[in-house]
């Protein structure tokens, strides 16, 4: 696939980060040279100088031959106009933008996006989107993660498993027999940096980490049967002031079981602009690194901490901070989560995967596939697609069991009405059902052949 990139910026590179892992001819556009010479000596991608929202650049580029536009700079009004010359002058059939300003994502001017006004097949809004990504996790503590499914009909959770709990070393198959009511899917399971699709005879150990499906109502058994249970995080401190932090802390002072929110962040300008942004959010200006700052913030009450800098050294720097201040739950994003993270991951700290969560975004775009909803647990650590069967499609009727499934690749449920199946050998497929599918990165084009 030939894809046009606009802008070497940090969620451009997410972006890069991640297509350069498939099989994709990627160009990045950005008149910034010294990031352009960055992003090429880390990526094999073709660096042009230039702004993607210039006709005569995008013909430099063979535009004409693109399948798919991500128009991802720092300026809305550029991201729009590079949408609308990829679409006017040279047909490119799929094009994305992102829009930080929230004016654009009110429901009123929804109707701005077509093609007979601003040709915009899929607007993102990465920080909003990993805000709401730590959000989720703010309200379940326990999960480093949470996917709704199918009109939040499933949740997708992950979370750590810990050595007391009550369900490792027993055979997966067996939980059904000492859990009866308690119906579930284990998806996958990342054991020592690789990625394990569990079979009947596999065990959970302490420190695997594991996505699980669970119909929405019985997160709580997730909690319960896995010995998950935490505080409520009611107290919370944010480390670092960008939009995201700006996002967050408003959907935390809107949030009724939360008690305080704070901000620190060591520049004054930014610390200044929060302070004037938001209404019941504490700003200090200083470092988490300060014994003042910590003792100002109280840093024994709080519940939870969550370090969005942009540098991910920085962010695991500030977690371990808080955690051996007695912070409990430490929420620390990252570029990407991968066994190297891990690694230098020192106390346990949830890791959000700023790539995950961008990727996530334009899956849908991306896949060559119908799909309703699809999430990246990272570039090489797979995805999960939620996958609408129309009346059209050649595998209505087909057993589950002949499909012939690529390596490495799972039908983990199908959602059929208001029915949830995880048995799902025996069944057939039938128009309407959604079916929930996984697979590891090298099982991708050849599972977009057969639900193409």
């Amino acid at each position: 696939m030939k894809i046009i990139v606009g802008g070497a910026n940090s969620i451009s590179r997410s972006i890069v980060r991640y297509l350069s892992h498939g099989n994709n001819d990627v160009i990045v556009i950005d008149n910034d040279e010294v990031a352009l010479k960055n992003l090429a000596q880390e990526w094999d991608i073709l660096p042009v100088n230039g702004l993607v929202s210039h006709p005569d650049i995008l013909k430099q580029v063979d535009a004409s031959s693109a399948d798919l536009l991500i128009a991802a700079t720092d300026s809305d009004e550029v991201n729009l106009v590079a949408c609308q010359a990829a679409y006017t002058l040279f047909n490119i059939p799929r094009r994305i933008a992102r829009l930080d300003s929230r004016v654009y994502l009110k429901a009123a001017w929804g109707g701005l996006f077509n093609d007979d006004s601003l040709p915009v097949d899929l607007v993102i809004s990465p920080e909003f989107e990993i805000a709401k990504a730590i959000m989720n996790i703010i309200k379940n503590p326990g999960m480093s993660a949470v996917y709704p499914l199918v009109d939040k009909k499933l949740q997708l959770l992950s979370f750590r498993i810990t050595r007391k709990c009550p369900l490792a070393q027993i055979p997966l198959k067996n939980i059904k027999d000492n859990l009866p009511e308690f119906d579930m899917m284990i998806v996958s399971i990342m054991r020592g940096g690789k990625v394990i699709i569990p079979s009947g005879e596999e065990m959970l150990h302490g420190g695997d980490e594991i996505n699980l499906l669970i119909e929405s109502g019985k997160i709580e058994d997730v909690v319960k049967n896995f010995g998950l249970e935490h505080k409520s995080n009611e107290r919370v401190i944010i480390v670092g002031s960008n939009k995201t932090a700006l996002y967050l802390a408003e959907s935390l002072e809107q949030d009724d079981n939360i008690v305080s929110c704070k901000i620190i962040d060591e520049d004054p300008k930014t610390a200044s602009f929060l302070a004037e942004k938001l209404n019941n959010t504490a700003v200090f200006c200083g470092s988490i690194m300060s014994e003042n700052i910590l003792s100002e913030i109280g840093i024994s009450s709080v519940d939870a901490s969550i370090a969005i800098d942009f540098e991910d050294k920085d962010n695991l720097v500030a977690s371990m901070v808080a955690k051996k201040n007695g912070v409990e739950n430490t929420i620390a994003l990252v570029s990407e989560r991968t066994a190297n993270t891990q690694i230098i991951n020192i106390g346990e700290n949830i890791l959000v995967d700023r790539t995950s969560i961008m990727m996530s975004s334009i899956l849908k775009e991306l896949r060559k596939v119908n799909m309703a909803q699809a999430y990246s647990f990272g570039s090489s650590l797979g995805e999960v697609w939620e996958i609408a069967i129309k009346d059209s499609s050649p595998l209505i009727g087909s057993i589950v069991s002949d499909i012939k499934l690529p390596q490495n690749s799972k039908i983990c449920a199908i959602v059929r009405g208001d029915n949830i199946i995880y048995d799902v050998l025996k069944e057939h497929i039938a128009a309407s059902d959604h079916i929930i599918f996984y697979c590891v990165p090298s099982a991708i084009k050849s599972a977009e052949k057969i639900f193409a």
